[in-house]
């Protein structure tokens, strides 16, 4: 049997998260629906533990993995592009992330696949050196609304508005350009893009909903949450397929160089 691509999912601080007795053991989560996703595409998709003040553990989990995946979740603390924490901003994961951040400039400088979903989008785009509103509303006051949560009673799979795909980008040669319903759970956004992206969506009231890397590389985030539609749409499931495969690609071209070296 063909063996299948190996993807890490960094995780979460169980504290992060609302709601959590303080008496609780520290533990890492995440949510199975991103791993269902990925399975279901083809992957091995493996969790990343935080370790925040242990790098070179962290680089060998990160030299083993045939791409990275940056899932939804708690807010970029603002400390890490050089912002004070607003009253707006929510609840936070700097451990998260640490971890991310780190393993997302290790996957652009080698060209390793990486696909990003809400928060991943910004934490791609901090990686790089961009910055975040931290409440669209109140940073962006002609924005359309995007913060539809689901504790607020909204489903997961609630086509909130639509965005424009660009022609031209990787993101339009999957998902088809012009205009497409998504769905919208985030309450911070894109300000100022890092070095090395392009944003390839875009939503009506202009705020950014999918970026990309410049180098060559399988390197995409979008705001929104295909997870959540895969079941709905084959065109957002193309997406985690496309992922999949380029992991493939990076896989056989490194094992080709190792081969050889």
């Amino acid at each position: 049997m063909e063996s299948r691509v190996l993807i890490g999912v960094p995780t979460q601080s169980l504290q992060a998260m609302d709601g959590i007795p303080g008496d609780v053991p520290d533990s890492w989560v995440m949510s199975r629906r991103y791993f269902t996703a990925l399975t279901r595409a083809g992957a091995v998709p493996i969790m990343v533990p935080l370790l925040d003040d242990d790098e070179a553990t962290l680089r060998a989990i990160y030299a083993r993995l045939d791409g990275v995946f940056l899932a939804g979740g708690v807010d970029v603390d603002p400390a890490a592009y050089g912002q004070a924490m607003s009253d707006a901003c929510g609840r936070t994961d700097p451990a998260r992330d640490t971890v991310e951040l780190a393993l997302t400039r290790w996957a652009v400088a080698d060209g390793k696949p990486l696909l990003g979903v809400c928060r991943g989008l910004h934490v791609l785009n901090v990686a790089l050196g961009g910055t975040l509103h931290q409440d669209a509303a109140l940073c962006v006051p002609d924005s359309i609304k995007h913060d539809y949560f689901p504790m607020q009673g909204f489903p997961r799979n609630l086509l909130a508005h639509e965005v424009e795909v660009s022609r031209g980008s990787r993101l339009g040669e999957i998902l088809g350009t012009g205009a497409i319903a998504v769905n919208s759970m985030h309450h911070q956004a894109v300000r100022d893009l890092g070095r090395g992206l392009r944003p390839t969506a875009i939503a009506p009231d202009g705020l950014i909903e999918a970026i990309e890397s410049l180098n060559g590389a399988f390197g995409v985030a979008v705001q929104w949450h295909p997870e959540a539609l895969i079941d709905d749409d084959q065109r957002t499931f193309d997406l985690f397929l496309a992922f999949v495969d380029a992991c493939d690609r990076y896989r056989r071209i490194s094992a080709g160089v190792a081969a050889t070296a």
